[in-house]
């Protein structure tokens, strides 16, 4: 193994972990952190009618739950280009210290981001009281982000790693900006897609995994000029089938 190779593994298995951990939670205890509270509004008889009364259906505790493990399940695998890149740039004793602030940046943004989604679905829900109606809309709203340009622009920004001090409390805040801006960018490429668990409570797990893989598939892609076109899973598809031929005619 080569010293890339081990640096890579000493982040990816870590961010692993984290997720399965997450998806395992997820499974076991579907209910416990109750996330039908902000992830499963398509099934009330009458839906919410302001962001206050969003958080008087369940406590914001446990909705903050909900989305962290979402988010630990989803989201970590995409990280293990960053995050070595900060232990690349930081020296091994600032480097507990570098990954804790570039994570607790990108943690912040994406858990402001699941209360601006969550309102963002309420409001839907309230123009649109019918389920399927919303989920229509939301399925448009979608496929049009899918393919616009500014898809584009964040998935190029999510592959930036910019140059980090090295030294003091401007290595601190740059570790720190990094995380901020990575999310920024993250939940620009993403947002549209992580609608839909949030509105199919009864195959809520499956469109996680559904989407975990299709977030996953687009990362593999180089950046490319923004412009209209479709971002899918499809380098990742061909890497599977050539894979598998290669396994047959070895096998």
């Amino acid at each position: 193994m080569t010293p890339a190779s081990r640096e890579r593994w000493l982040a990816r298995v870590p961010l692993l972990s984290i997720s399965a951990s997450a998806w395992v939670l997820l499974l076991l205890y579907p209910d416990s952190m109750t996330l039908h509270a902000h992830c499963s509004m398509a099934t009330m008889e009458r839906p919410p009618t302001s962001l206050a009364s969003l958080f008087t259906l369940g406590t914001s505790a446990s909705m903050a739950a909900g989305w962290f493990l979402m988010l630990a399940a989803m989201m970590a695998p995409t990280l293990t280009a960053p995050v070595c890149h900060v232990r690349d740039r930081s020296f091994a004793r600032r480097r507990p210290r570098a990954i804790a602030l570039f994570a607790a940046g990108y943690i912040a943004v994406w858990m402001l981001s699941g209360v601006l989604l969550s309102w963002l679905v309420l409001a839907l829900q309230t123009i649109i009281p019918n389920p399927s109606g919303t989920l229509a809309l939301i399925a448009l709203i979608a496929l049009v982000w899918q393919i616009s340009p500014m898809k584009q622009r964040c998935l190029n920004r999510c592959h930036a790693h910019p140059a980090l001090a090295a030294f003091g409390l401007a290595a601190d805040i740059d570790a720190l900006r990094l995380g901020l801006k990575h999310a920024i960018w993250c939940v620009g490429s993403c947002w549209a897609l992580m609608l839909l668990p949030m509105l199919l409570p009864s195959a809520h797990m499956a469109a996680m995994a559904f989407i975990t893989f299709w977030i996953l598939a687009e990362r593999l892609d180089t950046p490319t000029p923004p412009r209209w076109r479709w971002h899918g899973p499809g380098k990742a598809v061909r890497i599977v089938f050539a894979q598998a031929r290669m396994r047959l005619r070895t096998a």
